[in-house]
């Protein structure tokens, strides 16, 4: 949690001088090879065939859904923005807990988890384009959120058969003739040229958020529910905002801070009256 709550902030940084495809596909491809070494290093198995299926749905998710929409989004809004609508990850991931792992979260979730995603919603539009509307960005970072939620569930159940290291790495293995493609595709396009800042930032998106944080994530997930452990999320939202605030200089909004909590005492709500 702590190593994703720097995502968005890094994905901010990234875009701001890198192309955003490039900066979505570019560290997936990048992960790819260190997992590729680590696999190889470990003697890791190949999956079965029922198992490879699984992994295209956290690749989906995670390798290419999250990344190329928070990518997309952040290249016009803020990553403090993004962190209140990440606010819902958790009970996303609870969703998909039921839905890909047979998870029985107690009833209270739903009306809970419908609370805290129609405050985002109203978060959103009162904070959108002019008319009352949704922004593209905001588009974005939903359907990022749906996707995230959608890699976690499945990560999670399928980590419990692999192990959460070698879940992350086969995902990124089965993607990277997609990433590597798109991003050499990209790179052609526009010749990535940036300063310490982006790189950095991009260094981290590769090595840790698409990588090594992945490997404790997936096995806490394996070990403790799904549904369960992702309320460990609840603090992600609120470390991102400070991280925005103090590495990038944003502003943080009442109305984001407010939105935010409200979403966190939903989810709460939902941990405490778990059976």
């Amino acid at each position: 949690m702590l190593a994703f709550s720097m995502s968005l902030p890094a994905t901010r940084v990234a875009v701001g001088e890198l192309d955003a495809w490039f900066v979505a596909f570019g560290r997936a491809a990048g992960a790819a090879v260190l997992a590729a070494v680590y696999l190889r290093i470990t003697g890791a198995p190949r999956p079965a065939g029922r198992q490879w299926r699984r992994l295209a749905i956290v690749a989906l998710g995670v390798v290419v859904g999250f990344p190329l929409f928070t990518s997309l989004a952040l290249t016009s809004q803020t990553s403090a923005h993004g962190a209140v609508v990440v606010t819902v990850l958790p009970a996303v991931t609870a969703v998909f807990a039921v839905l890909r792992a047979g998870e029985r979260p107690p009833w209270v979730f739903w009306p809970a988890g419908a609370a805290g995603v129609g405050v985002v919603l109203t978060f959103l539009v009162a904070t959108g384009a002019a008319g009352g509307a949704l922004a593209a960005s905001d588009l974005f970072l939903l359907a990022a959120v749906i996707l995230c939620g959608l890699g976690y569930a499945e990560g999670g159940a399928l980590a419990r058969e692999l192990g959460g290291a070698r879940t992350i790495c086969w995902a990124l293995v089965l993607s990277l003739p997609v990433t590597a493609t798109i991003t050499a595709v990209s790179a052609t396009a526009a010749v990535p040229h940036a300063g310490t800042a982006a790189w950095s930032a991009f260094a981290y998106l590769t090595a840790v958020s698409m990588f090594l944080g992945f490997f404790a994530w997936y096995a806490g997930l394996a070990r403790g529910g799904i549904a369960r452990v992702g309320q460990v999320q609840l603090a992600q939202p609120v470390l991102t905002l400070l991280w925005s605030a103090l590495l990038l200089g944003e502003s943080v909004t009442p109305a984001a801070l407010v939105a935010a909590a409200v979403v966190l005492a939903c989810v709460a709500l939902i941990q405490r009256t778990r059976r």
